[in-house]
């Protein structure tokens, strides 16, 4: 990743003293931020396949725990997202493909996440619910593709909501973390399925948002 600093998400927890304290010991590792950047997509593919696996599983302990590590995982794949932009641009170790690694792997790990939790409530019975996964996947794509679209015409990066990353992250963890206690209520996936719209349709409310911000931005 480079100083690419225009494109940088305006984050308070940049600064908190555990995210620059691990930067700090990961660049005297030495440690890459590409790799952070491709460990983030792994954490995203583990927690899509954990969720997909919770939709089939019939015990309340191993569904329950499922839905934890899978909660774990969309965590730990923001917090490399946080620590490779802060060893590459803090520690100036970011590379020439930095620009790449900044954009792609968040695109693929939203794909991931979201499609792999629309086909994990289909296979705990609910049909139809992978498209819903689908649509919640191409808008949080959309909503990124507006703001480099943004870039690309010459206007600053628009990081607005309601529904940008870290909120669609925050969303999906915290419904996965309820869809621990489903089989209290006896449900089965309505929990993620309601999850997957607030998503959908939040992230459809910042596509138009950051559109509007965009064409305004031109105009003037």
């Amino acid at each position: 990743m480079t100083q690419d600093l225009d494109n940088r998400r305006p984050l308070k927890v940049r600064d908190a003293a555990f995210a620059r304290g691990m930067a700090r010991r990961m660049a005297e590792a030495k440690v890459d931020p590409d790799l952070v950047s491709a460990t983030g997509v792994a954490f995203a593919a583990l927690g899509a396949a954990l969720i997909m696996a919770a939709g089939a599983l019939d015990g309340w302990l191993l569904r329950a725990a499922a839905f934890l590590l899978a909660a774990a995982c969309i965590q730990a794949r923001l917090l490399c997202n946080l620590l490779d932009g802060l060893v590459a641009v803090e520690h100036g170790r970011g590379g020439s493909a930095g620009p790449i690694w900044n954009e792609l792997p968040d695109r693929v790990a939203d794909v991931l996440l979201l499609a792999g939790a629309g086909y994990g409530v289909q296979s705990a019975g609910i049909h139809g619910a992978a498209a819903v996964g689908w649509i919640a996947a191409v808008l949080a794509v959309l909503t990124a593709y507006v703001r480099e679209l943004g870039r690309g015409l010459g206007q600053p990066a628009d990081f607005s909501g309601p529904m940008a990353k870290q909120q669609r992250m925050a969303t999906l963890t915290a419904f996965c973390l309820v869809s621990m206690f489903e089989p209290q209520w006896r449900g089965r996936g309505v929990v993620l399925l309601c999850g997957l719209v607030v998503i959908a349709a939040g992230s459809l409310v910042t596509v138009i948002r950051r559109t509007r911000n965009l064409a305004r931005g031109l105009r003037s």
